[in-house]
């Protein structure tokens, strides 16, 4: 295995006269490519997706496919060497699939007439780990999580050839030369990295020798020719018998439908676990209910911070929260406890020189509070009329209320209004949305999918029509 010639060509030609301070804005330089390497990244996901099915039940991978996410590596190449995977060039990368002979980065990846059905089920993941773990040193994780998730829009900027590439700018900087060692030995590196990424992509089931293949260039006499994996003319640019392959507007297409791909998918896992909710997480009376937790002070009164419901008269909270079921139970089964609800205004009002605490934050398993210190209540809380709803007395006290429009507050006190108080508490609502917001989440997120089938469908199609002569 080791002896074998990669399907993979990665080559670089180290640029006399480099900038000694350019290295220190191509980040902002690159910006651009980074933004359209992320759509395109995507769109090679999906290229990926197809291309496992494809594999899996014809043996083939699709040449446009192939062609498309070759492009799309090849791009990436450029980019990073360019930037900070080589420095190895000051001329800004063209924005371009095709190979561009001018430039001083290649790529390329032999295509293969039949890949193993059996194999695209566990190279990509079982077989791979070995390479993982040493691209993992090599690239410091970016390669690895680029190869399985296509989010990364660098080939390689971290680990190993990092901190060697950063050698390589400081050496540049006070003497103005890039030094030849090391740019062989970070090519050598970034040719490792790129053989993984093509094998874990599918693109080849050679496995990816264990050997540094240091230089700008690849020498080996069993090396396999490149092949061109995708058109010589830039995208976008017709073909003297009509435009084909990769054209601007059918990689635009490509990357739009896989977007919106992503998005239908997020909001159909939404409207699943939506479903879930509704259809699995109610009790006997229909409410989805929080956990329970635990509230103490040694104040007069605990209450929470300002609930704002909103002003609107266009649409009541009611209608989408329902009825909402407020239960508190004292700590000391035989302590009884007030449990009210009322405007933010008037709670405000009644607690404004009372000792009590505000509930500010009792998400992650910790509560939080806002202490104010005060005196006792001078009347207790159950001879009030603020309160829209209120119960009190010993074991499990439970308020149901309508919700209305505005601020409110919830109370929680000793009947008495005397000090100290701990309850256990939760919260439930009815939510009678939520069956019309997931029906209208799956139906937005079906429409998507079938945008995004018909994009990616289109463009793959397109794109595999070759005029004669081209095949």
């Amino acid at each position: 295995m080791g002896d074998e010639a990669s399907p993979v060509t990665l080559e670089g030609s180290l640029d006399g006269g480099l900038s000694r301070w350019l290295w220190l804005v191509k980040w902002l330089l690159v910006l651009p490519h980074l933004i359209l390497l992320l759509f395109l990244w995507v769109a090679f996901f999906f290229v990926s997706v197809f291309a496992f099915f494809s594999i899996l039940f014809t043996g083939r991978y699709p040449r446009s496919l192939f062609d498309f996410n070759v492009g799309v590596l090849r791009w990436t190449w450029r980019v990073s060497f360019y930037s900070y995977a080589a420095l190895g060039t000051d001329r800004y990368p063209p924005f371009t699939l095709a190979d561009d002979p001018d430039y001083p980065a290649h790529l390329e990846i032999v295509y293969p007439e039949h890949l193993s059905r059996g194999l695209v089920l566990v190279k990509w993941w079982l077989l791979a780990i070995p390479q993982y773990l040493v691209v993992g040193i090599l690239a410091g994780g970016s390669a690895i999580a680029w190869s399985n998730t296509g989010q990364s829009a660098s080939l390689s900027s971290g680990g190993l050839i990092g901190l060697l590439v950063l050698i390589a700018a400081v050496i540049l900087a006070f003497t103005g030369s890039y030094p030849r060692p090391v740019f062989d030995l970070v090519l050598g590196l970034n040719r490792w990295v790129v053989r993984v990424v093509a094998y874990a992509a599918l693109m080849s089931d050679r496995y990816p020798p264990f050997r540094l293949d240091m230089g700008g260039s690849e020498h080996d006499a069993m090396a396999i020719p490149p092949t061109p994996a995708t058109p010589t003319e830039p995208v976008g640019a017709p073909s003297a018998s009509g435009p084909s392959g990769w054209t601007a507007g059918r990689v635009v297409a490509l990357c739009l439908g896989s977007v919106i791909g992503l998005v239908s998918i997020g909001m159909l896992a939404g409207g699943g676990a939506i479903a879930w909710l509704d259809h699995t997480q109610r009790d006997a009376s229909g409410y989805l209910t929080s956990p329970t937790r635990t509230f103490a002070t040694s104040t007069y009164a605990i209450t929470t911070d300002r609930i704002d419901l909103g002003n609107t008269t266009d649409v009541a909270p009611s209608s989408i929260l329902g009825t909402v079921r407020i239960r508190a139970t004292a700590s000391d089964p035989s302590q009884p406890v007030f449990i009210g609800i009322a405007r933010h205004d008037a709670v405000d009002s009644y607690l404004n020189d009372v000792g009590h605490a505000t509930i500010t934050s009792w998400t992650g398993g910790t509560t939080t509070y806002q202490v104010h210190p005060g005196s006792a209540p001078a009347v207790p809380p159950t001879t009030l009329s603020t309160w829209v709803r209120s119960a009190h007395g010993p074991g499990t006290q439970t308020i149901t209320w309508k919700p209305g429009g505005g601020d409110w507050a919830i109370v929680a006190m000793r009947p008495d209004g005397t000090r100290g108080l701990s309850i256990a508490a939760d919260v439930a609502a009815t939510v009678p949305a939520l069956g019309w917001i997931d029906a209208g989440v799956f139906t937005v997120g079906g429409i998507f999918l079938i945008a995004a089938i018909l994009l990616i469908t289109l463009s793959i199609s397109f794109a595999s029509r070759r005029p004669p002569g081209r095949e």
